[in-house]
């Protein structure tokens, strides 16, 4: 086990180490795909438990909800207790509801497993704190780029996993293996992850209270977080919605859904760049430029009707590609802006700006489904250029 201790005065005065960057970021990306994995099934799972598509709509609305209601009230323990443990509690619960969506038997269980991943999946969110209290000042956007790197390649990869699986083995499968994942994950934190200090003595009450005078505090809080809310609304809308547009337009199937996810990923490398950009000019023209990019690439998918069929689908490649990266700027810029607000309160405040992000991205999922089904594609890029239009906007203004 790792005897490494961080004091107050060592946290944020060098590097994180090199071999421990690796696992930060694949701790993060493993953690936050269990998110995801569900979204390239759905018409597996609606034929698997013969639930209909507006039922089956609900797992993702479900473990969206429930990652913004963890962040909310889970992500704060970070600054009360030993980052390290949180990690390995979380892990544990996480890996249990997993292999409960595996076993699911019917819609109910599955539906409450969904909420109980979505809650335990915040555990993603405590390895970037951990990196941001190594790295010094003016390398913050750097360590927080590098950690999210992993984070987006997990929100994207795991569609191209979760679809490739499932189309070899079957979504029950899909779902075992993630849980098993995450126990491999729980023994890397336990040998090699340092324990951190707690940066408040504050109780559990008190912790979540204090919320509510950061918020009234930080204006860059409240800004970024509206902006983050208002990309998450488009970018749900259209990946939990692409499925059954594909097997609809297409008669694509999981395997498909879940390979654009490959396209997504190259938007990941986003991460590394807009950190250094943000250390060097300021996040806010990041986040500006990154919204306006997610934008533009919503904007393309409006052509998609009068192009032939391979012309669509390269268009939606290119599209995800586009809106994926600007998304993925924009966060490593928020991010690097309420980290920078109170060492003392990073979990807190980072806890707050995902939470607005995924309420942002449960709204787009059911938003994206209702849209979808009365006005078909269209309507899903129209909601992407709206909302990002809006962020990009609010941060140019603010």
């Amino acid at each position: 086990m790792s005897s490494i201790h961080l004091t107050h005065d060592q946290a944020g005065a060098r590097p994180v180490p090199a071999g421990l960057a690796p696992l930060l970021a694949a701790g993060a990306g493993f953690s936050v795909a269990a998110i995801y994995y569900s979204q390239p099934l759905l018409p597996d799972l609606a034929r698997g438990l013969q639930a209909s598509e507006g039922a089956i709509g609900a797992v993702p609305m479900l473990t969206q909800l429930g990652y913004a209601a963890g962040i909310l009230l889970l992500a704060p323990l970070g600054d009360r207790y030993d980052r390290r443990r949180v990690m390995l509690v979380k892990a544990g619960l996480l890996a249990l509801a997993l292999l409960a969506s595996a076993l699911a038997p019917g819609m109910a269980v599955l539906l409450a497993a969904s909420l109980f991943v979505g809650l335990t999946a915040t555990l993603a969110q405590d390895f970037v704190p951990a990196a941001v209290s190594l790295a010094p000042e003016h390398q913050r956007g750097k360590a927080v780029g590098a950690v999210m790197t992993g984070l987006l390649l997990g929100i994207l990869l795991s569609r191209v996993v979760s679809g490739l699986v499932t189309q070899a083995l079957g979504w029950r499968a899909m779902f075992g293996l993630a849980a098993a994942s995450l126990v491999l994950l729980a023994v890397a934190v336990y040998w090699r992850v340092p324990s951190f200090p707690a940066a408040t003595r504050l109780g559990y009450g008190q912790l979540l209270r204090s919320m509510a005078g950061l918020w009234r505090q930080h204006s860059p809080l409240r800004r970024a977080a509206l902006a983050q809310g208002l990309l998450g609304l488009g970018f749900s809308a259209f990946w939990s919605t692409l499925a059954v547009m594909l097997h609809a337009r297409f008669d694509l199937g999981s395997g498909a859904a879940g390979a654009f996810g490959l396209a997504g990923a190259a938007g990941a490398l986003a991460a590394p760049l807009a950190g250094r950009l943000a250390d060097r000019h300021g996040p806010r023209r990041v986040a500006v430029l990154g919204a306006s990019v997610a934008a533009l690439a919503y904007a393309l998918m409006l052509g998609m009707d009068w192009l032939p069929a391979s012309g669509q689908l390269l268009l939606l490649v290119i599209s995800a590609i586009g809106f994926d990266f600007g998304f993925q700027a924009a966060l490593i810029a928020h991010q690097s802006t309420v980290y920078g607000l109170d060492p003392a309160a990073r979990s807190r405040l980072n806890a707050m700006l995902i939470t607005a992000m995924f309420v942002g991205m449960a709204g787009g999922s059911v938003l994206g489904a209702f849209a979808y089904a009365h006005w078909g594609w269209p309507a899903i890029a129209a909601i992407g250029v709206l909302s990002s239009t809006l962020a990009a906007l609010w941060r140019w203004r603010a």
